[in-house]
């Protein structure tokens, strides 16, 4: 009975963890500037800063995360394509252009919204 048990409940346990990863949360924010333009990025592209992209630890390269401005209400979704911020308790680094649209240039580092889409 308990090996049941455990084989009917796996399934759920999977479901529930892909759920809890895709609710949304606050993070540290900050953005890459111009310094790292036309550097090669973790996974190969050559970063320009003119796409929504944005660098996370550990996030898989191509997952896209909607990041949003509570302050604003700004909204966009970027694809992870780098590795890092390797600084404090920072979770992403956007590209430039990300970090335009949704107001993060202005204060550079901030509490933003994501969640994985």
């Amino acid at each position: 009975m308990r090996k049941l048990l455990i084989a009917a409940t796996a399934p759920l346990l999977m479901l529930l963890g892909s759920v809890a990863e895709a609710a949304p949360y606050s993070a540290l924010a900050s953005w890459y500037g111009p310094g790292f333009y036309g550097r090669t990025t973790a996974n190969g592209e050559v970063y320009t800063g003119q796409q929504f992209t944005a660098a996370h630890k550990s996030l898989p390269f191509g997952t896209r995360v909607r990041v949003t401005n509570p302050s604003t209400g700004q909204s966009i979704v970027v694809r992870i394509n780098d590795r890092g911020p390797f600084i404090g308790a920072r979770e992403y680094d956007l590209s430039s252009a990300a970090a335009s649209a949704v107001g993060l240039k202005g204060p550079g580092v901030r509490y933003l919204r994501f969640e994985i889409v």
